[in-house]
Formats: C-alpha cells, structure tokens, sequence
C-alpha cells in the first residue's frame, strides 16, 4: 500500500474539545477524497513563563482499503497542556472501526473506541458498537449518509483528578455502563471548486429510565483550497448532554482554524 502523508497544521485553539464518539473522518476532507491514506497533524509548545508552559496536540488518522470495497479506520486525538505540573488539559481518543468504502447503499458499520478528558473527570469511557449505515447520496460535489445502531459503554468518572476544573465537595467516584440506541448523519457538499463543507452529527439515547435525556453531538469543517500545496480550515463542533454523571456544564464547543501544507 502506497502511504501520503498531509495536512501539518498549526492550529489554534479556542476552548475545550468536545470528548464523544466520531462517526466518520474527521480531520481529511470528506470522503469524496480517496486519495488519501494516512494524515497527521501534530503541534507542540513550550514556553517559560513563572513555570514551564506546554502544550502539545496530535491528530492521525490511517485507512486501509480491502478490496471487497470494506475498509478499516484507526483514529486518534490527543490534547494536553501542562503549567508545570499542573494539567490544565488533558483529553483525546482512539478509535478502530470497519466499514464500507462509501460502495453499498446499507452495509454495517462495527466501531470501538477508548477516550478520557480529565478537565471534565472522564477518566476512561470505553465503547464497542454497530450500526447500520445508509447512503441516500453519493455524487461527485455532495453525499448524504445515515446510520442506526446501538453500543455498549463503560465509564469512569473521577472528581479527584489533578486536572478536574470543577468542585470536588461531596463529590465520588462513579462507574457507569449503559446501552445506548446510536443515531447518526454524515453530510457533504461542494460549496465552490475550491470550497468545501462537511457535517455529521449524531443522537444517542440511554436504553434505561433517562431516555429522554439523549447526547447531542454536531461536528463541521469548512475547507477552502488556496492551491493544491496550500489550504486552510475552520472547524466547529458541539456536545450537548444533561445526563451526566458529575455536576459540569451541559454544553461544551470547539471552535478550531488550520493552516494545511500538503505535500
């Protein structure tokens, strides 16, 4: 397999990431790009202030193409910001699933994933799942793909981290495992011959008493295309959820620019 590597980006970042699951590609172009099998994107920094400020970031993403149209993906995603010895952030995912290569109008889509965010007290949140995935669009300028699924999910929450923003009062540790029903959406068009959106979002809904309290999650990237070395993007991404196990915010954005060299 022939490996190109893109997209060294520096980006920079306005709040906090959003920790939940991805249901497709999140940092190359939407599929309608095929080209590509591998990208990373890294940044780190180190500045002396009264202590040393670090911060280091990474995003990769690698595709292996089978030839009965099925593909494997293995994503991953890292934030952490040191002041010292203190984590001001600390948060990222992995993730392995296998699906269709965007070739069959229902084909199932398997997933497992392990992420954490420490600012929030998500020590581990670990997910296997499946989905049935439906495309209802696949043209050259615009796709439309949605699924249904269920997973499973087993969490750990810790209020006693070094890095938890919130207060600790009377708070404990919780272990939480659950089902929950996945619904997804994954869109995509050609605003301009150098333009380009991509959307996905999804609502999972807890298969116990809470079911009316889903998780909302919406994820978006604008592309512009400078020229075939250079381009810049503009992501933004919500997560909504008032069944949380300790007492933070409901909702949390991100909003992130990039400059992109592809080489």
């Amino acid at each position: 397999m022939k490996f190109l590597i893109v997209f060294f980006s520096c980006f920079f970042f306005v709040t906090t990431k959003a920790q939940i699951l991805n249901i497709d590609r999140k940092i190359e172009n939407d599929s309608t790009f095929r080209r590509v099998r591998a990208s990373f994107n890294f940044n780190f920094s180190n500045d002396k202030q009264k202590k040393n400020l670090i911060d280091f970031s990474n995003s990769s993403e690698f595709d292996l193409f089978l030839k009965n149209k099925y593909m494997f993906i293995f994503l991953s995603q890292t934030e952490l910001s040191l002041n010292g010895l203190t984590a001001l952030e600390n948060n990222g995912f992995f993730q392995l699933r296998f699906r269709d290569n965007d070739s069959r109008k229902i084909a199932p889509d398997i997933f497992t994933q392990y992420q954490w965010n420490g600012v929030q007290g998500m020590e581990h949140r670990g997910l296997l799942g499946i989905n049935a995935r439906m495309r209802w669009l696949e043209k050259k300028k615009s796709d439309l793909y949605t699924g249904i699924g269920i997973f499973y999910e087993l969490e750990k929450w810790n209020p006693f981290l070094s890095s938890y923003a919130f207060t600790k009062d009377s708070l404990s540790i919780v272990y939480r495992e659950m089902f929950r029903l996945n619904l997804t959406s994954k869109f995509a068009f050609k605003i301009t011959n150098n333009i380009d959106f991509a959307g996905s979002t999804f609502v999972q809904f807890p298969l116990n008493s809470h079911f009316n309290t889903p998780r909302w999650f919406f994820d978006s990237n604008l592309y512009f295309n400078v020229n075939k070395y250079l381009g810049f993007n503009i992501h933004y991404d919500h997560n909504f959820d008032t069944y949380r196990p300790l007492p933070i915010d409901n909702y949390y954005y991100s909003i992130t620019t990039g400059i992109s060299i592809k080489i």
